[in-house]
């Protein structure tokens, strides 16, 4: 059965079914609903976990294994299958199909996968699980929606936005969900109690700009070498989500090109900045930075983000590396890279 991810929550009140998948392209729902999901597997006596991350030269036949193995410390278990972007061939089709034939009483099957194309919701797989468990597609939420969005996601943490302020983090984080929980934590810790405006939007990123996302991509403009890496590193430890620091990173790499591309035709550069919503000090900053890069250098970078974006979701390789590699190149660190 196909459910809408508010629906999620109703639907655990019935009987665990024995399969659930849940898929789409937005990184901060689909660990909301898998969290919600775990959470109430763990309330009723689902109390260990064991993660499978689909890799190339995963054995599918280590899923069944895994389903008919005794456990020694629980008596039911989540067995978690990482599909990220992979493809089921028709072998790995036939496997999980045995399993959802005679799925264990005591164990549930959760699927995580990014967005599913026409054809894998045609696969009999997926008509397996339609048919024996629950299927959460997550959408991402259109811009039209984003207000409203983010106006609910702060009543949740008691905060209240003026409509500027609600406009102006729209444009901050373009989209992106995860960057939007978290500009919202942070203005619930400046200003709990208080409405908040877009001068205080304005104000806690420039409070916090050493140590976060719009700093870490200021100082490579800026040529800090030093603070990049002391950024990256608290980002690192903070628990910053990775994609976080992409989205950023390959927002402003792709604001470099447009600079560039749109000087080369003459068009003025206070439009293109408007175009590119940059404002204040940034617009003197990328305009050197998008004089002092070559434009075959910043396609390069951009190839680099898709190598992170893909170790992000479960390539092999650590992504921080990848993008910490991408901000020294573009503060104008020339690496040797084997």
């Amino acid at each position: 059965m196909k459910i809408k991810p508010e629906q999620l929550a109703s639907k655990l009140s019935q009987q665990p079914a024995p399969v659930y998948l849940i898929t789409g392209d937005e990184t901060l729902l689909i660990e909301e609903s898998c969290d919600l999901l775990r959470q109430h597997l763990h309330v009723i006596g689902f109390s260990e976990r064991e993660t499978l991350h689909v890799e190339t030269g995963f054995k599918w036949e280590y899923l069944l294994e895994c389903a008919n193995a005794l456990s020694l410390f629980a008596e039911q278990k989540i067995i978690e299958l990482r599909l990220g972007n992979q493809k089921l061939n028709k072998q790995s089709s036939e496997i999980l199909r045995e399993y959802l034939q005679r799925p264990a009483a005591d164990n549930v099957l959760l699927i995580i996968a990014n967005k599913l194309d026409a054809a894998a919701k045609k696969s009999a797989w997926f008509k397996a699980i339609d048919q024996q468990g629950l299927i959460v597609e997550i959408w991402p939420v259109d811009l039209p929606q984003l207000p409203g969005w983010i106006n609910q996601r702060a009543r949740l943490i008691g905060l209240t936005l003026e409509n500027q302020a609600t406009q102006l983090l729209c444009e901050r984080i373009e989209g992106n969900l995860l960057a939007a929980k978290q500009e919202l934590d942070k203005l619930n810790l400046l200003y709990a109690g208080q409405t908040v405006t877009a001068d205080m939007v304005m104000d806690s990123v420039s409070d916090s700009s050493r140590y976060d996302i719009y700093g870490l991509t200021e100082a490579a403009i800026l040529q800090q070498v030093p603070r990049c890496t002391k950024i990256i590193e608290v980002l690192r430890q903070e628990g910053t989500e990775a994609s976080v620091a992409l989205w950023a990173i390959a927002r402003d790499i792709r604001s470099l090109l447009s600079l560039q591309e749109g000087l080369q035709k003459g068009t003025p550069f206070d439009t293109l900045c408007q175009r590119e919503r940059i404002w204040g000090n940034r617009k003197n900053q990328m305009r050197n930075a998008a004089q002092r890069l070559p434009a075959a250098k910043l396609r390069h970078l951009l190839s680099d983000c898709s190598e992170a974006d893909a170790q992000i979701k479960g390539a092999l390789g650590d992504p921080w590396l990848t993008l910490t590699s991408i901000i020294l190149q573009l503060a104008g660190i020339e690496l040797q890279l084997a």
